[in-house]
């Protein structure tokens, strides 16, 4: 029986000790049910702040904010009413009242929601006046973004309402409230957006609002969202997607001594201004389901290429760095360079030439031969090819080739540089050697890189084995830039191999394969590509035109531009790219060009078919939309 006792004493101290500990959490360290009760008893509003301005590099207003309506509903509050009257007003049908009502009460029937957004303007003044009729309605007033100038969608992004994953990850937003949902718009969100104000009005047991709670001590003001400035430079990005109006490809233009982008062009394109307002969902399902033109894809940074010729420069400078070639060796081209037995062993070479090639005709008119025979003594000169190729890709990948640059933008990919690990997956049941992957050595096989990652390996050749990281944002009112943007990152060459190399590139435009986009008084560096273009189809390879690319810097010394052009299906890189890098270098250098012939040409040729040339595409006003 005493151990019975015992039992039943010690079971309700336990239980007693249980509810205390409870009750003490509960009523001390839990806010549950005090959040619960200032729900009931206390209503919030929220005064929206003004998002930060954005601006580009000389001041010129690229975003800014225009006024909005948002018909804002608590279910719990509407009380019985004409909705055919109430649905008149909003322009909407009964069955969108039910919709919107019903997607209301769901989210919260306590919690204000919005009921229908962005009112223009003459409705609201309207609306107002009747608003009172309607209990549990209210008009909620904020801004919405505005495009002043028509271009750089890609850059500057959008802004959208949040869903209900953003709401459940970041208690800051509500339901109907808006966030970047991409570009600059979304990677500096929490400046531009700055931070809400908060009223608080007591309600009695009625739910009627009887004054403020505790006199307003608790409300806070909003705070404005901080202004940005960016590095692009609007006149020079506007002037690229006039290049490159009906073509596909991108522009992407750097300052090499920052590593700031001056311009990211993307085509096609289209105008931001589609992504504002209420016809936004309409717009934006437009230009997704485009799968032709890809008009929201942002070639700049997510398209992967092979980078053709360009990619020769790195090699060059590997070669002299590991000491396989030096600036006075020459190789014996015959028309191309053999590397097997077979006939399809065989790489052309169109440099023209029939005859030893030395260093520096090899780059300006970019022999096959001479690089292919540098690659291979690059791989060879280690005892086994998996220590020559983790050596070449090693060097590759310190220019930022081959992984993510860290650019202060939300999207973009790691392009692709291979090395020995990556080959013995390649080719598992097949002992490789330095000719398995000799494409390598002219920028096609396995290679792939980003137009940026391109045009900051010309930014890193350009300050003779540096860069810096390339970032969209120069300035954010009261704050400092990340330092990793202003951290010189070197690559593994040695500074002295960069001037040979350098003089090959100004050769190009002198007597080399850039010879026709020469710019008068101007030292420009640079090299075209041509890259092969395959598609599978059935199981058949089919050749397509192949890309134009070409990379440049200017001047030759202390450049201030260096830039990457890839023009998809432009044939010869000396037809579309060359021009185009020679007409957006002097446009930013000195504000006009020399061959209005060629600007007209580059203005109106087109590389897409007739029935995808879509208005999205141009720079045509949204009227021509409706």
């Amino acid at each position: 029986m005493k151990s019975r006792s015992y039992l039943l004493i010690s079971f309700t101290v336990i239980t007693g000790i249980i509810f205390i500990l409870r009750l003490f959490y509960l009523q001390i360290i839990s806010d549950k049910y005090k959040k619960e009760a200032d729900e009931i008893s206390i209503k919030k509003k929220f005064t929206f702040p003004e998002r930060g301005y954005i601006y580009d590099r000389n001041g010129k207003l690229l975003v800014a904010n225009q006024t909005s309506y948002d018909v804002m509903i608590i279910p719990r509050e509407v009380k019985e009413l004409d909705t055919v009257q109430f649905c008149k007003l909003l322009k909407i049908t009964k069955k969108d009242f039910i919709k919107k009502y019903k997607k209301a009460k769901r989210y919260s029937s306590r919690l204000a929601s919005v009921f229908l957004k962005q009112l223009a303007k003459d409705d609201y003044a309207f609306l107002q006046e009747k608003m009172y009729k309607f209990n549990g309605f209210y008009i909620q007033k904020r801004s919405i973004r505005n495009y002043p100038i028509n271009s750089a969608a890609n850059v500057l992004g959008y802004i959208s309402e949040v869903n209900e994953q953003l709401i459940k990850k970041d208690k800051y937003y509500q339901q109907g409230e808006l966030i970047g949902f991409s570009g600059v718009e979304k990677q500096y969100e929490k400046d531009l957006r700055g931070i809400k104000g908060v009223k608080r009005f007591q309600k009695d047991k009625f739910n009627k609002i009887i004054g403020s709670y505790k006199n307003g001590t608790l409300d806070t003001l909003p705070v404005l969202g901080k202004d940005l400035t960016l590095t692009l430079d609007i006149d020079l990005q506007k002037y690229g997607e006039k290049l490159m109006a009906n073509k596909r490809g991108a522009i992407v233009a750097l300052e090499p001594a920052t590593g700031e982008i001056l311009a990211l062009v993307t085509a096609p394109s289209y105008n931001p201004n589609l992504m504002v307002g209420r016809k936004r969902s309409k717009y934006s399902t437009l230009l997704i389901k485009d799968t032709i033109n890809k008009p929201t894809f942002d070639r700049g940074l997510k398209a992967q290429y092979a980078p053709g010729s360009p990619f020769k420069i790195v090699n060059a400078l590997i070669g002299l760095q590991e000491g396989a070639i030096t600036t006075k060796s020459t190789f014996l081209c015959k028309g191309g360079y053999r590397y097997g037995k077979r006939a399809h062993a065989f790489m052309k070479c169109h440099c023209g030439t029939y005859g030893n090639v030395n260093f520096e005709r090899a780059i300006y008119k970019s022999c096959n031969t001479f690089f292919s025979n540098t690659y291979r003594r690059i791989i060879e000169k280690q005892s086994e090819p998996k220590k020559g190729m983790d050596i070449w890709s090693a060097h590759v990948k310190s220019f930022g080739l081959g992984d993510y640059l860290g650019v202060d933008l939300p999207v973009g990919n790691k392009g692709r540089i291979p090395d020995g690990d990556f080959y013995n997956r390649f080719y598992p049941s097949f002992k490789w050697r330095a000719v398995s992957t000799i494409s390598n050595a002219i920028g096609q096989g396995q290679v792939e890189t980003t137009p940026i990652q391109l045009a900051n390996m010309t930014a890193a050749v350009a300050n003779r084995g540096y860069y810096y990281t390339p970032h969209i944002v120069k300035k954010i009112k009261g704050k400092k830039l990340d330092t990793k943007f202003t951290t010189r990152k070197l690559t593994s060459i040695d500074a002295v191999y960069f001037e040979p190399v350098i003089e090959g590139m100004l050769q190009v435009f002198e007597k080399g394969t850039g010879k026709y986009s020469k710019v008068k008084g101007l030292d420009i560096c640079g090299k075209t590509g041509t890259v092969q273009n395959y598609i599978k189809r059935n199981g058949k390879k089919i050749a397509l035109a192949d890309h134009s690319i070409f990379i440049a810097f200017a001047p030759k010394d202390n450049p201030k531009i260096a830039l990457a052009v890839f023009i998809e299906n432009g044939g010869y890189g000396s037809r579309y790219a060359a021009p185009i890098s020679s007409l957006m270098i002097e446009k930013y250098l000195f504000g006009k060009t020399q061959k209005p012939y060629v600007e007209k040409r580059m203005f109106t040729d087109s590389l897409l078919q007739k029935e995808y040339r879509k208005i999205l595409i141009t720079n045509d006003t949204i009227e021509k939309f409706e």
